[in-house]
């Protein structure tokens, strides 16, 4: 995490590098966003009769593994995984405040989900299928585990949860040296009557 906390210094030469990181993370963002409007929204006349809507979780996945030729299974299930992957990896460079899993896989299923709808609604040879959203949440959660979470962590401050954050007293007093004329600790009561002095 050494490389981590070099980025997050305040010099000049930490934000340039921040900076740079940001600026390809974006760029990556908009060629995937383009791939994936490609992959799903563009129409196909030609798959009107093969595409049905699924709301079933696991039923277009049965069917993916009951093909025949299991290059076919793995081109469905390994595409829609490979799909989410960039979720995993770019939301928590690009936006700080989806970092963590849950956010992660929340955020793709989000939009995952939209898409689908605009599929079944409005594109022609599309379909909705709620198992497409779970493989490219499954993927957005390999991203995040494999690389998004040191990237987001590199990138910036390592964020706090509520149940972690100490009053601010006690942080300014933890951080203060202590006060040499404050009240001292009192000795144990055989040792106070030792330095009595006798009369």
């Amino acid at each position: 995490m050494a490389s981590g906390t070099r980025l997050q210094r305040r010099t000049w030469r930490a934000a340039v590098a921040r900076g740079a990181v940001l600026i390809v993370g974006f760029v990556c963002m908009v060629a995937f966003a383009v791939v994936l409007a490609r992959a799903t929204l563009v129409p196909s006349p030609a798959s009107v009769r093969l595409t049905h809507t699924n709301l079933h979780p696991g039923d277009s996945i049965r069917a993916y593994l009951a093909q025949p030729h299991w290059r076919d299974a793995v081109k469905q299930i390994g595409g829609n995984v490979l799909l989410g992957l960039p979720f995993g990896v770019l939301l928590p460079v690009l936006f700080p405040r989806t970092r963590g899993l849950l956010r992660v896989v929340l955020m793709t299923a989000f939009v995952m989900l939209t898409v689908e709808a605009a599929q079944g609604l409005l594109v022609t040879g599309r379909a909705f299928d709620i198992d497409d959203v779970i493989l490219n949440s499954l993927g957005s959660f390999a991203g995040y585990l494999l690389l998004g979470r040191r990237l987001g962590r590199a990138l910036h401050p390592r964020r706090h949860h509520w149940w972690q954050r100490r009053p601010a007293g006690a942080e300014a007093s933890a951080d203060s040296p202590p006060d040499p004329g404050g009240p001292k600790p009192r000795l144990p009561a055989i040792l106070r009557a030792v330095r009595k002095p006798a009369r």
